[in-house]
Protein backbone atom coordinates (compact mmCIF):
# COMPACT_ATOMS: atom_id res chain seq x y z
CA UNK A 1 0.00 0.00 0.00
CA UNK A 2 1.17 3.54 -0.74
CA UNK A 3 0.85 6.38 1.77
CA UNK A 4 -1.42 9.41 1.50
CA UNK A 5 -0.48 11.55 -1.50
CA UNK A 6 -1.22 15.13 -2.49
CA UNK A 7 -1.21 15.48 -6.28
CA UNK A 8 -1.65 18.71 -8.22
CA UNK A 9 -3.78 18.66 -11.38
CA UNK A 10 -1.54 19.67 -14.26
CA UNK A 11 -2.30 22.52 -16.69
CA UNK A 12 -3.29 20.09 -19.46
CA UNK A 13 -5.13 17.66 -17.19
CA UNK A 14 -8.02 19.73 -15.91
CA UNK A 15 -11.67 19.99 -16.86
CA UNK A 16 -12.28 16.25 -16.79
CA UNK A 17 -14.11 13.97 -14.39
CA UNK A 18 -12.23 13.14 -11.19
CA UNK A 19 -12.59 9.37 -11.70
CA UNK A 20 -11.13 9.57 -15.20
CA UNK A 21 -8.26 11.76 -14.02
CA UNK A 22 -7.50 9.30 -11.19
CA UNK A 23 -7.46 6.30 -13.51
CA UNK A 24 -4.96 8.04 -15.77
CA UNK A 25 -2.71 8.81 -12.79
CA UNK A 26 -3.12 5.45 -11.03
CA UNK A 27 -3.97 2.60 -13.45
CA UNK A 28 -4.41 0.15 -10.56
CA UNK A 29 -7.32 2.05 -9.02
CA UNK A 30 -10.83 0.70 -9.63
CA UNK A 31 -14.06 2.61 -10.11
CA UNK A 32 -15.49 0.98 -7.00
CA UNK A 33 -12.55 2.12 -4.88
CA UNK A 34 -12.85 5.68 -6.21
CA UNK A 35 -16.55 5.91 -5.40
CA UNK A 36 -16.10 4.34 -1.96
CA UNK A 37 -13.20 6.68 -1.12
CA UNK A 38 -15.25 9.69 -2.24
CA UNK A 39 -18.21 8.64 -0.07
CA UNK A 40 -15.91 8.25 2.96
CA UNK A 41 -14.22 11.59 2.28
CA UNK A 42 -10.82 9.96 1.77
CA UNK A 43 -10.43 11.51 -1.67
CA UNK A 44 -10.65 15.29 -1.48
CA UNK A 45 -10.05 18.20 -3.85
CA UNK A 46 -8.61 21.37 -2.29
CA UNK A 47 -9.67 19.94 1.06
CA UNK A 48 -13.34 19.54 0.14
CA UNK A 49 -15.45 16.42 -0.27
CA UNK A 50 -16.19 15.43 -3.87
CA UNK A 51 -17.99 12.90 -6.01
CA UNK A 52 -16.43 10.65 -8.63
CA UNK A 53 -18.15 12.78 -11.28
CA UNK A 54 -16.73 16.09 -9.98
CA UNK A 55 -14.67 17.89 -12.61
CA UNK A 56 -11.13 18.79 -11.58
CA UNK A 57 -9.44 22.00 -12.70
CA UNK A 58 -5.76 22.82 -13.38
CA UNK A 59 -3.89 23.71 -10.18
CA UNK A 60 -6.27 21.94 -7.80
CA UNK A 61 -4.77 19.68 -5.12
CA UNK A 62 -6.17 16.15 -4.93
CA UNK A 63 -5.75 14.12 -1.74
CA UNK A 64 -5.20 10.44 -2.59
CA UNK A 65 -5.61 7.83 0.20
CA UNK A 66 -3.31 4.80 0.44
CA UNK A 67 -3.63 2.72 -2.71
CA UNK A 68 -2.71 -0.88 -3.52
CA UNK A 69 0.59 -1.10 -5.35
CA UNK A 70 1.12 -2.74 -8.71
CA UNK A 71 -1.46 -3.65 -11.25
CA UNK A 72 -5.03 -4.17 -10.19
CA UNK A 73 -6.61 -7.56 -10.56
CA UNK A 74 -8.11 -7.83 -14.01
CA UNK A 75 -11.66 -6.54 -14.03
CA UNK A 76 -14.39 -8.89 -15.18
CA UNK A 77 -14.62 -8.77 -18.94
CA UNK A 78 -17.33 -6.40 -20.03
CA UNK A 79 -19.71 -7.72 -22.63
CA UNK A 80 -18.85 -6.40 -26.05
CA UNK A 81 -21.38 -4.26 -27.86
CA UNK A 82 -23.91 -6.47 -29.63
CA UNK A 83 -23.74 -6.30 -33.40
CA UNK A 84 -27.28 -4.91 -33.62
CA UNK A 85 -26.47 -2.16 -31.10
CA UNK A 86 -23.22 -1.32 -32.88
CA UNK A 87 -25.10 -0.99 -36.15
CA UNK A 88 -27.75 1.19 -34.48
CA UNK A 89 -25.33 3.61 -32.81
CA UNK A 90 -23.14 3.89 -35.92
CA UNK A 91 -26.22 4.66 -38.01
CA UNK A 92 -26.96 7.49 -35.57
CA UNK A 93 -23.73 9.33 -36.53
CA UNK A 94 -24.60 12.49 -38.45
CA UNK A 95 -21.10 14.01 -38.58
CA UNK A 96 -17.55 13.16 -37.53
CA UNK A 97 -13.94 14.13 -38.04
CA UNK A 98 -10.74 13.20 -36.20
CA UNK A 99 -11.79 15.26 -33.16
CA UNK A 100 -15.58 15.18 -32.73
CA UNK A 101 -18.47 12.78 -33.33
CA UNK A 102 -22.06 14.03 -33.52
CA UNK A 103 -25.01 11.67 -33.10
CA UNK A 104 -28.72 11.97 -33.68
CA UNK A 105 -29.49 10.20 -30.40
CA UNK A 106 -32.56 7.98 -30.70
CA UNK A 107 -35.46 8.66 -28.35
CA UNK A 108 -35.52 6.10 -25.53
CA UNK A 109 -31.75 5.56 -25.44
CA UNK A 110 -30.13 7.04 -22.28
CA UNK A 111 -27.01 9.16 -22.66
CA UNK A 112 -25.36 7.51 -19.66
CA UNK A 113 -25.97 4.54 -17.39
CA UNK A 114 -28.23 4.61 -14.38
CA UNK A 115 -30.43 2.37 -12.32
CA UNK A 116 -31.59 -0.55 -14.44
CA UNK A 117 -29.95 0.70 -17.63
CA UNK A 118 -27.08 -1.79 -17.75
CA UNK A 119 -24.71 -1.06 -20.62
CA UNK A 120 -27.30 -0.02 -23.19
CA UNK A 121 -26.75 3.71 -23.28
CA UNK A 122 -24.67 5.97 -25.50
CA UNK A 123 -21.69 5.95 -23.13
CA UNK A 124 -21.82 2.16 -22.88
CA UNK A 125 -22.05 1.76 -26.66
CA UNK A 126 -19.22 4.21 -27.39
CA UNK A 127 -16.82 1.31 -28.06
CA UNK A 128 -18.62 0.97 -31.39
CA UNK A 129 -17.74 4.59 -32.18
CA UNK A 130 -13.95 4.32 -31.88
CA UNK A 131 -13.47 4.08 -35.68
CA UNK A 132 -9.82 3.04 -35.38
CA UNK A 133 -8.91 5.17 -32.32
CA UNK A 134 -7.38 3.51 -29.25
CA UNK A 135 -9.70 5.20 -26.75
CA UNK A 136 -13.47 5.36 -26.69
CA UNK A 137 -15.00 8.77 -27.40
CA UNK A 138 -16.50 10.51 -24.36
CA UNK A 139 -19.75 12.41 -23.90
CA UNK A 140 -19.39 16.14 -23.28
CA UNK A 141 -23.08 16.85 -22.54
CA UNK A 142 -26.30 14.88 -22.10
CA UNK A 143 -29.86 14.57 -23.36
CA UNK A 144 -32.72 13.08 -21.37
CA UNK A 145 -33.47 9.44 -22.19
CA UNK A 146 -36.66 10.24 -24.12
CA UNK A 147 -35.27 13.35 -25.87
CA UNK A 148 -33.78 12.72 -29.30
CA UNK A 149 -31.35 14.81 -31.31
CA UNK A 150 -27.85 16.23 -31.56
CA UNK A 151 -25.41 14.78 -29.02
CA UNK A 152 -21.63 15.35 -29.10
CA UNK A 153 -18.75 13.04 -28.17
CA UNK A 154 -15.07 14.00 -28.08
CA UNK A 155 -12.49 11.61 -29.50
CA UNK A 156 -9.57 12.79 -27.30
CA UNK A 157 -9.29 14.14 -23.73
CA UNK A 158 -8.00 17.50 -25.01
CA UNK A 159 -11.03 17.99 -27.24
CA UNK A 160 -13.34 16.85 -24.42
CA UNK A 161 -11.98 19.59 -22.17
CA UNK A 162 -12.44 22.26 -24.82
CA UNK A 163 -15.98 21.20 -25.64
CA UNK A 164 -16.90 20.98 -21.95
CA UNK A 165 -15.64 24.53 -21.52
CA UNK A 166 -17.74 25.74 -24.46
CA UNK A 167 -20.90 24.22 -22.96
CA UNK A 168 -20.10 25.51 -19.49
CA UNK A 169 -19.51 29.06 -20.76
CA UNK A 170 -22.60 28.88 -22.99
CA UNK A 171 -20.56 29.41 -26.14
CA UNK A 172 -23.02 27.26 -28.07
CA UNK A 173 -26.40 27.77 -29.72
CA UNK A 174 -28.87 24.95 -29.04
CA UNK A 175 -32.33 24.83 -30.59
CA UNK A 176 -34.93 22.21 -29.74
CA UNK A 177 -38.21 21.46 -31.49
CA UNK A 178 -41.25 20.40 -29.49
CA UNK A 179 -44.95 19.73 -29.88
CA UNK A 180 -46.87 21.32 -27.01
CA UNK A 181 -50.48 21.32 -25.90
CA UNK A 182 -52.29 24.54 -26.76
CA UNK A 183 -50.61 27.60 -28.30
CA UNK A 184 -48.36 29.79 -26.11
CA UNK A 185 -49.15 33.49 -25.98
CA UNK A 186 -47.37 35.63 -26.94
CA UNK A 187 -46.00 33.70 -29.92
CA UNK A 188 -42.44 34.53 -28.91
CA UNK A 189 -41.14 35.02 -25.41
CA UNK A 190 -38.82 34.19 -22.56
CA UNK A 191 -39.35 32.00 -19.49
CA UNK A 192 -37.23 32.81 -16.45
CA UNK A 193 -38.57 30.57 -13.67
CA UNK A 194 -35.88 29.12 -11.42
CA UNK A 195 -35.70 25.37 -10.86
CA UNK A 196 -35.23 23.21 -7.78
CA UNK A 197 -35.50 19.46 -7.24
CA UNK A 198 -39.05 18.61 -6.24
CA UNK A 199 -38.41 15.34 -4.38
CA UNK A 200 -36.11 14.11 -1.67
CA UNK A 201 -32.71 12.72 -2.59
CA UNK A 202 -32.94 9.32 -4.21
CA UNK A 203 -36.52 9.83 -5.38
CA UNK A 204 -37.58 10.18 -9.00
CA UNK A 205 -35.87 13.19 -10.54
CA UNK A 206 -38.35 16.00 -11.10
CA UNK A 207 -37.94 19.77 -11.03
CA UNK A 208 -40.20 22.42 -9.54
CA UNK A 209 -40.42 25.96 -10.91
CA UNK A 210 -39.72 28.93 -8.65
CA UNK A 211 -40.73 32.52 -9.41
CA UNK A 212 -37.64 34.53 -10.40
CA UNK A 213 -38.10 36.85 -7.41
CA UNK A 214 -38.06 33.88 -5.02
CA UNK A 215 -35.04 31.93 -6.33
CA UNK A 216 -32.58 33.45 -3.86
CA UNK A 217 -34.86 32.46 -0.96
CA UNK A 218 -35.23 28.77 -1.91
CA UNK A 219 -32.42 26.42 -0.94
CA UNK A 220 -31.00 24.59 -3.92
CA UNK A 221 -32.90 26.66 -6.50
CA UNK A 222 -31.02 27.79 -9.59
CA UNK A 223 -31.91 30.45 -12.11
CA UNK A 224 -33.02 29.19 -15.52
CA UNK A 225 -33.70 30.96 -18.80
CA UNK A 226 -35.50 29.60 -21.88
CA UNK A 227 -36.45 31.44 -25.08
CA UNK A 228 -39.35 30.04 -27.12
CA UNK A 229 -41.01 30.79 -30.46
CA UNK A 230 -44.16 29.35 -32.05
CA UNK A 231 -43.39 28.04 -35.54
CA UNK A 232 -46.74 26.47 -36.52
CA UNK A 233 -50.08 25.87 -34.82
CA UNK A 234 -52.90 23.35 -35.05
CA UNK A 235 -55.79 25.74 -34.44
CA UNK A 236 -55.75 26.21 -30.65
CA UNK A 237 -55.05 22.57 -29.87
CA UNK A 238 -51.30 22.30 -30.28
CA UNK A 239 -48.20 24.13 -31.48
CA UNK A 240 -44.82 23.35 -32.99
CA UNK A 241 -42.36 25.47 -31.07
CA UNK A 242 -38.63 26.15 -31.07
CA UNK A 243 -36.88 26.31 -27.71
CA UNK A 244 -33.45 27.74 -26.93
CA UNK A 245 -32.14 26.93 -23.43
CA UNK A 246 -29.88 29.80 -22.39
CA UNK A 247 -29.05 27.93 -19.18
CA UNK A 248 -28.75 24.13 -19.00
CA UNK A 249 -30.71 22.89 -15.99
CA UNK A 250 -32.14 19.41 -15.53
CA UNK A 251 -35.52 19.06 -17.31
CA UNK A 252 -35.46 22.82 -17.94
CA UNK A 253 -37.47 22.87 -21.17
CA UNK A 254 -40.04 20.34 -19.94
CA UNK A 255 -40.61 22.08 -16.61
CA UNK A 256 -40.71 25.56 -18.13
CA UNK A 257 -43.31 24.66 -20.76
CA UNK A 258 -45.49 22.95 -18.16
CA UNK A 259 -45.22 25.99 -15.89
CA UNK A 260 -46.64 28.34 -18.53
CA UNK A 261 -49.52 25.93 -19.19
CA UNK A 262 -48.29 24.24 -22.37
CA UNK A 263 -46.68 20.89 -21.46
CA UNK A 264 -44.79 18.96 -24.12
CA UNK A 265 -46.90 16.22 -25.67
CA UNK A 266 -45.93 12.79 -24.34
CA UNK A 267 -44.32 14.15 -21.17
CA UNK A 268 -46.02 12.15 -18.43
CA UNK A 269 -43.77 13.61 -15.75
CA UNK A 270 -44.79 17.21 -16.45
CA UNK A 271 -48.42 16.89 -17.50
CA UNK A 272 -48.28 16.26 -21.24
CA UNK A 273 -49.62 12.71 -21.38
CA UNK A 274 -53.40 13.21 -20.92
CA UNK A 275 -55.29 12.24 -24.05
CA UNK A 276 -58.01 14.92 -24.05
CA UNK A 277 -57.14 18.36 -25.40
CA UNK A 278 -59.80 21.00 -24.88
CA UNK A 279 -57.69 23.57 -26.66
CA UNK A 280 -56.52 25.42 -23.57
CA UNK A 281 -53.15 23.73 -23.22
CA UNK A 282 -52.92 22.60 -19.60
CA UNK A 283 -53.67 19.01 -18.71
CA UNK A 284 -53.96 18.30 -22.39
CA UNK A 285 -52.75 15.79 -24.92
CA UNK A 286 -53.58 15.23 -28.55
CA UNK A 287 -54.77 11.63 -28.63
CA UNK A 288 -55.79 9.89 -31.83
CA UNK A 289 -52.94 8.93 -34.13
CA UNK A 290 -50.35 11.04 -32.33
CA UNK A 291 -47.70 8.98 -30.52
CA UNK A 292 -47.63 9.11 -26.75
CA UNK A 293 -43.83 9.34 -26.82
CA UNK A 294 -42.16 12.57 -25.73
CA UNK A 295 -42.20 15.13 -28.56
CA UNK A 296 -38.94 16.91 -27.75
CA UNK A 297 -35.99 16.91 -30.14
CA UNK A 298 -32.56 18.60 -30.02
CA UNK A 299 -32.82 19.90 -33.58
CA UNK A 300 -29.59 21.85 -34.00
CA UNK A 301 -26.33 22.79 -32.34
CA UNK A 302 -23.96 25.54 -33.42
CA UNK A 303 -20.52 26.05 -31.91
CA UNK A 304 -16.93 26.80 -32.79
CA UNK A 305 -14.92 23.70 -33.67
CA UNK A 306 -12.60 23.01 -30.68
CA UNK A 307 -9.52 22.53 -32.89
CA UNK A 308 -9.98 24.22 -36.27
CA UNK A 309 -11.98 27.20 -35.01
CA UNK A 310 -14.43 26.86 -37.90
CA UNK A 311 -18.13 27.31 -37.15
CA UNK A 312 -19.74 23.89 -36.76
CA UNK A 313 -23.49 23.71 -37.50
CA UNK A 314 -25.16 20.36 -36.84
CA UNK A 315 -28.77 19.47 -37.62
CA UNK A 316 -30.61 16.25 -36.70
CA UNK A 317 -33.72 14.96 -38.55
CA UNK A 318 -36.82 14.36 -36.46
CA UNK A 319 -37.21 10.92 -34.83
CA UNK A 320 -39.81 8.62 -36.44
CA UNK A 321 -42.62 9.31 -33.96
CA UNK A 322 -42.29 13.09 -34.33
CA UNK A 323 -41.92 12.83 -38.11
CA UNK A 324 -45.23 10.93 -38.18
CA UNK A 325 -46.93 13.67 -36.13
CA UNK A 326 -45.52 16.37 -38.42
CA UNK A 327 -46.78 14.45 -41.47
CA UNK A 328 -50.22 14.11 -39.87
CA UNK A 329 -50.43 17.87 -39.35
CA UNK A 330 -48.99 18.76 -42.76
CA UNK A 331 -45.93 20.47 -41.26
CA UNK A 332 -42.56 20.55 -43.01
CA UNK A 333 -39.11 21.58 -41.79
CA UNK A 334 -38.62 23.56 -44.99
CA UNK A 335 -41.52 25.85 -44.10
CA UNK A 336 -39.94 27.39 -41.00
CA UNK A 337 -36.73 29.19 -40.10
CA UNK A 338 -34.11 27.02 -38.43
CA UNK A 339 -33.20 29.79 -35.96
CA UNK A 340 -36.12 32.06 -35.04
CA UNK A 341 -33.98 33.63 -32.30
CA UNK A 342 -31.19 34.87 -34.57
CA UNK A 343 -32.17 38.51 -34.30
CA UNK A 344 -32.73 38.55 -30.53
Amino acid sequence: MTGVQQVTVGPEEGEQRLDRWLKRQFPQITQGLIEKSCRKGEIRVDGGRVKASTRVMPGQMVRIPPLPEGEAAPAPAKPRVAASDAEMIQAAVIWKDQHVIALNKPAGLPSQGGSGQGGRHVDGLSEALMFGYKERPVLVHRLDKDTSGVLLLARTPRVARRLAEAFRHRATRKIYWALVAGVPQPAKGTIRYGLVKAGARGQSEKMRCIHPDEVAKVEGAKRAHTDYAVLERLAGRAAWIALSPITGRTHQLRAHMAEIGHPIIGDGKYGGSAQENLGDGWGAGIGGAVSRKLHLHARSLRLEHPVTGAMLELTAPLPPHMAESWKLFGWSAGDVTEDPFEDT
